[in-house]
């Protein structure tokens, strides 16, 4: 559901991210899942802003909290990322034009999670799904700090909209992987897990492009790093990318 990853591409063209190369993806710092903690929020309600940031930092704090365990545990040196909190949109936003139709999203180069506090992914929401779009984008910067991605050389469109995908349904993975360490202190039911699982498992398309996976295949991989199965798109068959 997360509609652009911005690096952001001065003419807004399509940004394929490359595994650095061939062993990168089975570094430690995205192996397993955090260990589990604490992660008690503040209720989202009807009304926007006000009560949207006070969750936001909530989360984020749970976030930093899981993964710099995560990353100390693994010997893997972490940093936080930038954060920015926005009431409404920018006319540029990372060096680049607002992304039409955003949601959260990270920009790689700054290393900024970009949080807008309004939109459908979290003004009125009681349910679990703002969750798991931090954690996704915050897997975004994940693996930035594991120095695995870079900005792609020049690449056949069938093949970078393939790289791309499997570097969303990673992401998507490492939100489970999150998820899965938090869940507890949640107090979600199997009910909400179901739900979360069902709103998360949406196709997503970027400018018309298959970019983040059937509906099918992003559920399979938010699951998976649920379970704490490795998360390691990179290795896996074209048939699991879809």
């Amino acid at each position: 559901m997360l509609r652009r990853l911005p690096l952001l591409a001065a003419a807004g063209s399509l940004v394929v991210l490359l595994p650095a190369g061939p062993a990168a993806a089975a570094r430690d710092p995205l192996a397993g899942k955090p260990p589990a903690t604490a992660c008690r929020t503040p209720a989202l309600t009807q009304g926007g802003v006000t009560e949207a940031e006070p969750y936001a930092r909530a989360v984020l704090k749970c976030l930093e909290r899981a993964w710099s365990a995560h990353f100390k545990r693994a010997g893997a040196s972490f940093a936080r990322p930038k954060v920015l909190y926005l009431a409404e949109p920018r006319s540029e936003i990372c060096g680049g034009a607002w992304p039409e139709g955003a949601w959260a999203f990270y920009c790689i180069k700054p290393r900024t999670l970009v949080l807008p506090l309004f939109g459908p992914w979290i003004e009125g929401r009681e349910d679990l799904f703002p969750l798991k779009v931090m954690a996704h984008e915050y897997g975004h910067h994940l693996q930035r700090l594991a120095g695995i991605w870079s900005p792609a050389r020049p690449v056949a469109k069938p093949k970078a909209l393939e790289f791309r995908r499997r570097y969303e349904l990673q992401a998507d993975c490492l939100a489970g992987a999150f998820l899965g360490s938090v869940w507890a202190s949640t107090g979600g039911t199997a009910a909400d897990w179901a739900a979360l699982v069902e709103e998360s498992s949406r196709g997503d398309w970027l400018d018309d492009q298959p970019t983040h996976g059937s509906g099918k295949t992003r559920g399979a991989w938010l699951k998976r790093g649920f379970a704490g199965g490795s998360c390691d798109t990179w290795s896996a068959p074209a048939a699991k990318i879809t």
